[in-house]
């Protein structure tokens, strides 16, 4: 992409969009099973991701493995959007007379397209994870109290989680928009905001990461620096920069998915930061705990930003706005 190209906004929200709602729509249960996964303290519910999707599809259904579907796909248009928007800005903005850019200057475009996504992403996924945990906290809890023993409520019950308290809203279906609204209502903007000092700490490194691999082995397929790469090459290179990408942070992501869950079982650590969070794993669950939903994470961002990135390089929002114009 040669530092005359101008950036389309309309565009890259079409191709955000498209790449998005595509990638979600196929990948979403994987996902889900990833949150579960990372969450399960102890002797889990889950012993894998099979054994969660098929637990899940015959204790909530078909549409049960696709809870909190409905936050991502309305906000990953503008996060799709500005993280590709981003890394395109920044490596215009630091390139030279039209040189190539270096690997550290590849790196510091990908750390700012980091770094801007956090806006939209730290919010939705505070709302999907609180979605998407919901049925495995119900089975948790049985579990620990036996089949046929009543709802308990969860262990400490904060006053600032307006909508986890009391026994009868123990196995209550969360909703994005009571969620939404209970979070502004006690805690502001800051409550809808929670763990985004995680967030950023896994999505930059994912940016640093992710970028510059995919640019240099889309490069391969490009016969002319200012050709594009085929569709099939650019999603190839999406998807294995993306799987690297997401293997390598899968630490991080296990402390953000932990700390920004509102929701604890009965007997669950509970978390006071990052410091605290990260300690607790190591002490209560040992090292390989950071690791947990690595597979699925990678089986999830493979295919995401791969789609994405095809999209992105077919240039479809491009397309539609040239046909209309």
């Amino acid at each position: 992409m040669g530092s005359k190209k101008k950036i389309s906004v309309p565009a890259k929200l079409i191709n955000g969009g498209v790449a998005g709602l595509v990638g979600v729509s196929c990948v979403f249960p994987i996902d889900l099973a990833k949150t579960r996964l990372q969450n399960q303290q102890g002797q889990g519910v889950y012993t894998g991701m099979r054994d969660c999707l098929v637990k899940t599809l015959r204790s909530e259904g078909f549409f049960g493995m696709y809870r909190g579907a409905a936050v991502n796909l309305t906000l990953v248009t503008p996060e799709k959007a500005i993280k590709l928007a981003a890394n395109d800005f920044f490596r215009q903005l630091l390139s030279q007379d039209r040189k190539e850019l270096t690997l550290v200057r590849e790196m510091l475009a990908g750390c700012g397209a980091g770094a801007c996504q956090v806006v939209v992403t730290s919010p939705m996924e505070m709302l999907k994870i609180q979605l998407q945990d919901a049925g495995r906290l119900a089975i948790h809890q049985q579990k620990v109290l036996g089949t046929d023993g009543p709802p308990a409520p969860f262990s400490q019950p904060p006053q600032d989680r307006p909508y986890t308290t009391g026994t009868a809203s123990a196995f209550k279906r969360p909703s994005a928009t009571v969620i939404a609204r209970d979070l502004l209502k006690t805690q502001g903007l800051v409550g809808l905001y929670k763990g985004l000092g995680v967030t950023l700490l896994r999505d930059v490194p994912f940016s640093i990461i992710y970028f510059p691999l995919f640019a240099n082995i889309n490069k391969l397929g490009q016969r002319h620096s200012e050709e594009k790469a085929p569709f099939f090459h650019s999603f190839v290179s999406g998807c294995v920069a993306g799987s690297v990408a997401a293997v390598a942070v899968t630490p991080l992501d296990v402390l953000k998915t932990r700390i920004q869950t509102l929701k604890k079982g009965l007997g669950e650590d509970t978390y006071n930061g990052i410091t605290d969070c990260a300690r607790k794993i190591w002490t209560h669950e040992g090292p390989a705990a950071f690791m947990k939903g690595a597979g699925c994470r990678a089986l999830v961002i493979a295919p995401l930003f791969g789609i994405a990135q095809g999209v992105y390089f077919i240039g479809i929002g491009e397309y539609i706005l040239g046909y209309f114009h």
